[in-house]
């Protein structure tokens, strides 16, 4: 297998991007080496610019979920754009799309679209703040929300990855309004708003983290935060940019049986368009302008082509609940068998896993949060991911992203999958 293309265009790339990428974590800076640049993909692979073939275990970080160039969502695009690309304007579609969400989404009875899950935690925050009239913020460390200045204090995700757990660029007075907190730690929560007393606007987390690998609540825990937010009167944001959707129709709230105040949406919601929303109580939503006070505006939210793409994704959701079947299945096979493989060879290592997403860390400690995930020898996953790579797998390259599957992975490609691991975590010993 020879990349060489890849390696010509990110030598080229360094001279115009900083740092050859258009979003860190792609640079492969923790896994050593250079990154493959992508020409195309079609269901369950990728193609680069060498035209080598990989099958894909990240489906671009979540959104392809019935995998690349779902049909529908193509022939759905296709149509659209002979409307024109924008016109910064209300659509029909925009209505559509939101009542789709609410019709699938629990806790949500108003939506705002934006393009992006950044825009989403962002703004979800925002009004918040404007509901509460209240500063603070609490987030927990190794949670990503995107690159907001008030998320970018204890981050996960390309912020672990790059080793800069703290951006440079972030006020002093924009961390002093975040608190942070340990996942899984209710006291640490319980603590935070007792110094805190009457301060605190909104609680955000990922109910089940992807940005530190993936990582489960643990039983009690996300009914716990709802208990303390609802005595203390605190927004509780469910950030379900990469849950929603994906853990069942209704997200990771679903799934628990658990209800925020507000959500954030993203990936899945788009088809792989660039778009996200948030959404959730009437009496919270009516605060965002023109209806209330809080600003938060976008030229190309609700775009006609983005809306066009989701809509057609949703539906298909919406209407084969065979889908989430179907992703269970996959992924207790896949990882039903890397454990196997792993008992046998005796290798330390711990695979968190749910639904359609997982995380193989090479570590023999429970990993629960953002401390014991940096428990993982990320060396050891750098030369698995690079032994995974040349037999054709493509995973995300860095210890701390999870893994998302898809319905276009066949029986022969779990077999591969599966082979792959075997001669590469023996290669290892």
């Amino acid at each position: 297998m020879t990349t060489d293309t890849s390696e010509e265009l990110f030598a080229k790339a360094k001279n115009f991007i900083p740092g050859g990428v258009n979003s860190p974590v792609r640079a492969f800076r923790s896994v050593g080496g250079n990154p493959i640049f992508i020409k195309r993909a079609k269901g369950a692979y990728i193609f680069d610019e060498d035209d080598n073939q990989y099958i894909e275990l990240i489906n671009s970080w979540g959104p392809m979920i019935l995998g690349h160039a779902f049909e529908p969502v193509e022939q759905a695009v296709s149509e659209a754009i002979k409307g024109s690309f924008s016109f910064g304007a209300p659509t029909r579609r925009e209505v559509e799309m939101a009542e789709l969400i609410i019709s699938m989404v629990p806790s949500i009875e108003k939506v705002r679209m934006v393009n992006s899950g950044t825009e989403a935690t962002m703004a979800a925050v925002r009004v918040a703040r404007g509901y509460t009239g209240k500063d603070k913020i609490i987030k927990f460390e190794g949670c990503y929300h995107g690159h907001g200045d008030s998320f970018l204090i204890a981050a996960g995700s390309g912020a672990i990855t790059m080793g800069i757990p703290d951006s440079p660029g972030v006020t002093k007075g924009v961390a002093n309004d975040t608190l942070t907190a340990p996942y899984n730690n209710l006291e640490a929560v319980q603590m935070l708003c007792d110094a805190n007393k009457g301060q605190i606007a909104a609680l955000i987390l990922e109910p089940v983290v992807g940005n530190m690998g993936c990582v489960l609540p643990k039983e009690g825990y996300l009914q716990g935060l709802r208990d303390i937010c609802t005595k203390e009167g605190i927004v509780l944001i469910f950030d379900e940019v990469m849950t929603g959707f994906r853990l069942a129709k209704g997200g990771a709230q679903e799934r628990f049986g658990v209800t925020p105040d507000l959500t954030t949406l993203g990936k899945i919601i788009g088809g792989g368009m660039p778009v996200g929303a948030y959404g959730g109580k009437v009496e919270i939503m009516n605060c965002v302008s023109p209806q209330g006070p809080v600003y938060q505006a976008g030229t190309l939210s609700g775009n006609p082509i983005a809306m066009a793409a989701g809509l057609t994704m949703l539906h298909h959701l919406n209407n084969h609940p065979e889908v989430y079947t179907q992703l269970e299945a996959t992924g207790n096979q896949i990882v039903s068998g890397i454990r196997s493989i792993l008992d046998k060879l005796n290798l330390n290592y711990q695979i968190n896993h749910i639904g359609s997403m997982y995380s193989l860390f090479f570590t023999d400690k429970p990993v629960i949060d953002f401390e014991t995930a940096k428990t993982a020898d990320t060396a050891k996953f750098g030369k698995y991911f690079h032994g995974m790579l040349d037999k054709g797998i493509y995973l995300a390259p860095s210890q701390y992203e999870a893994l998302f599957l898809s319905t276009a992975l066949s029986q022969e490609n779990i077999a591969e999958v599966l082979a792959a691991n075997e001669a590469t975590l023996s290669s290892l010993l």
